[in-house]
């Protein structure tokens, strides 16, 4: 009885007897002046076991020392013993598999334990528990003032399939690499950390995969053991065929393009390296990854030219992120480029770690960015901060890239020197004047010849509000896209008639969410979506 009531009042006897001393944390000890808290089956069950080395969970209330779950902890088909109810039948009913620990309320607790004041969530985080449903919006005009929002089961009759059109989908998904999760666990402070594991990650990842049953994926922070061992198997096994570029130097991922076999046949994969030794302004490891697919059985239809990019984030180096897209523009333009003379239909996806509205985003829109004057830390409309005001440099990058302002690559054009009579001209004084002589021939106009709009508007068209496509505890914007060349059409570009072939015609696209939405389930990753983007969706058609 009197070793009872010690541990009633939270003491243990010593083994000798003869003192005793405090077997629960002190807060732990006047639980119940403070707070008085039932207790459910799986919360004791925590309780008394290994409670010495119990991992405080981000989110939960700092008396309640849940354990880590894992493999190592419970086997998969382990059940515990019935030690707290006389009922064992009762506590049989229980399903104790680890997996499904966070779809319980054990997990789930109102109160926010932040490391710091800067750390604390605004009013609008709520932590709440549910899942946010995206519907699918149904376009029967591409151009904004024709939008036309359904309902999922009520389809204008405009937009009605037809035989002789060639339909196809695509999914644009940063995943989220494990490794730069872990390098960076302080964007992450408000998520549980079982939901960070990539064991819980992945499959989540793959069953939005299977459920959304894109024909092409574009993937971006794709780590390379991961895609060796789990996601080019699985994805093989839905019938997908995928390319993959690595990035340079020693990062971990990259970017894939995976694509239906059914639906399509590969003619050329063109991997781009950004990296360039020689060029000190290019030396991030970035890439990107261009395929030219054939639709099956419509050998007649044109091929389609899809990218896949994941370009540089440093928020105050926007001139190393408009090299990086000229250099993916002018790999596009040399694939999309058919003999004929014709330029077969882009798609263009990736995060491009730019906000909408920035001179980044309107230069792909609008195909010209005049950049004189204009401050490197403007660039992707990321940087806040009076720093990074340096102003960009004309030309942004060296002639001796192989890229014109007008972002396709060019035969190096070497101003012709009549030689000196003079003995003493020599070859670096040579070469110094051609590059004077190349850089008062450039101006600082930038140009692209495509004909590009994005699959979302950005804001919502009856309140306005921002749509989100990424969301962490530092931030959530829209950095993810989806360009495509719209309907054919014949565009002059400085004398130049380009003709588009096979134009691209959307019909519809996965609606996107606000940065409140998010937080109704704790932002991302959560429980349900294990990268702390969302997956982009949208589903063209192909004149044939």
């Amino acid at each position: 009885m009197e070793a009872w009531r010690c541990v009633r009042r939270g003491y243990s006897r010593c083994a000798v007897g003869k003192g005793r001393y405090p077997m629960l944390p002190y807060h732990l000890q006047n639980l119940g002046r403070d707070r008085i808290t039932p207790w459910d089956i799986s919360q004791r069950f925590c309780w008394n076991r290994h409670i010495s080395s119990c991992m405080r969970w981000p989110g939960n209330d700092s008396w309640a020392p849940y354990p880590y779950f894992s493999s190592q902890h419970c086997p998969l088909n382990w059940r515990p013993p019935c030690l707290f109810l006389p009922n064992r039948n009762q506590f049989q009913q229980w399903n104790w598999r680890p997996d499904n620990f966070t779809h319980t309320s054990l997990f789930h607790l109102s109160s926010y334990i932040m490391d710091s004041e800067e750390d604390k969530p605004s009013s609008k985080r709520q932590k709440t528990q549910g899942v946010i449903k995206r519907h699918w919006e149904y376009l029967c005009q591409h151009n904004k003032e024709n939008l036309k929002i359904l309902g999922d089961k009520h389809v204008d009759q405009k937009c009605k399939d037809e035989k002789e059109k060639f339909e196809f989908s695509v999914m644009s998904y940063n995943i989220l690499s494990q490794d730069l999760l872990e390098d960076n666990s302080y964007l992450y402070r408000h998520c549980r950390k079982p939901v960070l594991i990539w064991g819980f990650r992945f499959p989540n990842i793959l069953r939005e995969i299977k459920h959304m049953d894109a024909d092409i994926l574009c993937l971006q922070e794709v780590q390379e053991d991961h895609y060796r061992k789990e996601i080019k198997p699985n994805l093989e096994s839905l019938g997908y065929h995928c390319e993959y570029k690595m990035r340079t130097g020693r990062k971990p991922d990259g970017c894939a393009i995976c694509f239906k076999c059914s639906k399509f046949t590969l003619l050329s994969a063109n991997p781009v390296e950004f990296y360039r030794r020689d060029i000190p302004l290019l030396d991030r490891d970035n890439v990107g990854l261009v395929l030219l697919l054939q639709p099956k059985f419509h050998c007649t239809v044109s091929p389609i030219c899809v990218a896949n990019t994941h370009l540089l984030y440093n928020p105050r180096r926007g001139d190393i992120k408009l090299t990086q897209l000229a250099m993916l523009l002018a790999e596009i333009s040399s694939v999309a480029h058919q003999n004929d003379g014709t330029v077969c239909p882009i798609i263009i996806c990736g995060d491009f770690n730019s906000v909408p509205g920035s001179p980044l985003y309107s230069f792909i829109k609008e195909g010209k960015l005049n950049y004189e004057g204009l401050a490197i830390g403007k660039v992707s409309g990321q940087e806040q901060s009076p720093r990074g005001q340096r102003i960009l440099s004309i030309p942004i990058w060296p002639p001796s890239l192989g890229i014109s302002q007008n972002c396709v690559y060019e035969i190096p054009q070497v101003t012709r020197v009549e030689k000196a009579e003079e003995d003493d001209v020599t070859q670096k004084q040579l070469e110094k004047t051609e590059v004077l002589v190349a850089a008062k021939k450039l101006s600082s106009n930038l140009h692209h010849h495509f004909s590009l709009s994005s699959v979302y508007s950005h804001y919502f068209p009856n309140t306005g509000i921002p749509e989100v496509t990424t969301c962490h505890s530092k931030n959530a914007v829209t950095v993810d896209y989806i360009f495509y060349s719209t309907e054919k059409e014949t565009i002059n570009t400085q004398g130049t008639e380009v003709a588009f072939v096979g134009g691209l015609k959307l019909l519809g696209r996965l609606s996107l969410l606000t940065e409140e939405d998010l937080w109704t389930v704790n932002g991302l990753p959560n429980e349900n979506n294990s990268s702390d983007h969302l997956p982009l969706l949208a589903k063209f058609r192909l004149d044939l």
